[in-house]
């Protein structure tokens, strides 16, 4: 099996000490294994995302040294892709129409409703039969079915990354309890949802091993449960250490004075850029 891996930033701002942090190491380990280093661009957020983050990334990471053995993967360019898979799951019965604002969810989680199950969506249109959906609703993964689907499968995935080295399975309670029913199917046809979009792209690009921040880890467990859903064999993961600020919080887009453009500036080599991440 060749070694294939990729870095897909949102190009929604500059690239700070973390992304360079986790493209570094994807490329060492692809380069290392005479393997495969890809870029994609997440970008389907259509709003926040601009072509002037795209061209900063792309000359950062050719100024850190790191080159890709293929085209840039723009995700904003396959919105059919995650639509048709979209689609499948609905024609399965496994997605509801939803109609919530954030404020009509935060006022259920608020007060909830007696025996309401404890999740990150309340299911307040969770009644609702896809034949209702209206322009203006995204659609919802139905937790409950998508987990019945999968009752009796030893469905686990697998971690190498030295933090949480080892074989995980997935648990369907904690799915359903913890993460609840998932927006998959966004109000804009021109949007979609990361994780759903992200999960099929690593399949289409033949990524086979996913290396990326441990903040994302249990993560991991919803886009293995919709690749499996989707009739995919899910890579392998691989989530390494954060890199963070003094106060130990993780590095985020609005930490502008680590970005990789200001230290550049500033006359920082890549080789000093490497110091900083522990590489």
């Amino acid at each position: 099996m060749i070694f294939v891996t990729r870095f897909a930033p949102s190009p929604t701002g500059p690239l700070h000490l973390g992304h360079a942090y986790s493209a570094l190491l994807a490329h060492d380990m692809a380069r290392a294994a005479g393997g495969q280093f890809l870029l994609r661009f997440e970008d389907t957020d259509l709003e926040r995302c601009k072509p002037e983050y795209t061209a900063q990334i792309i000359n950062d990471l050719t100024w850190l040294g790191i080159t890709w053995d293929a085209d840039p993967l723009m995700q904003s360019d396959h919105f059919d892709i995650y639509n048709q898979s979209v689609s499948v799951l609905t024609s399965r019965g496994l997605t509801y129409p939803c109609g919530c604002s954030r404020k009509d969810i935060a006022a259920a989680l608020a007060a909830p409703q007696e025996g309401a199950p404890h999740a990150v969506y309340p299911q307040i249109c969770k009644a609702r039969s896809i034949a209702d959906r209206g322009a203006s609703d995204a659609l919802r993964l139905h937790m409950d079915l998508a987990c019945a689907e999968i009752s009796g499968t030893n469905l686990s995935f697998e971690e190498t990354g030295d933090l949480k080295k080892g074989i995980y399975p997935i648990d369907k309670t904690y799915l359903m309890s913890d993460v609840g029913d998932i927006v998959i199917g966004r109000k804009d046809i021109q949007t979609a949802a990361y994780f759903l979009a992200s999960a099929l792209d690593d399949i289409r690009q033949g990524i086979t091993h996913v290396v990326r921040g441990v903040d994302l880890f249990d993560f991991t467990q919803v886009q293995v449960l919709l690749l499996h859903l989707l009739g995919h064999k899910p890579p392998l993961y691989h989530h390494h250490l954060l890199i963070r600020d003094d106060d130990g919080k993780r590095l985020a887009k609005r930490d502008d004075a680590r970005a990789i453009s200001l230290y550049r500036r500033e006359g920082a080599s890549p080789e000093d850029i490497r110091s900083m991440v522990g590489l």
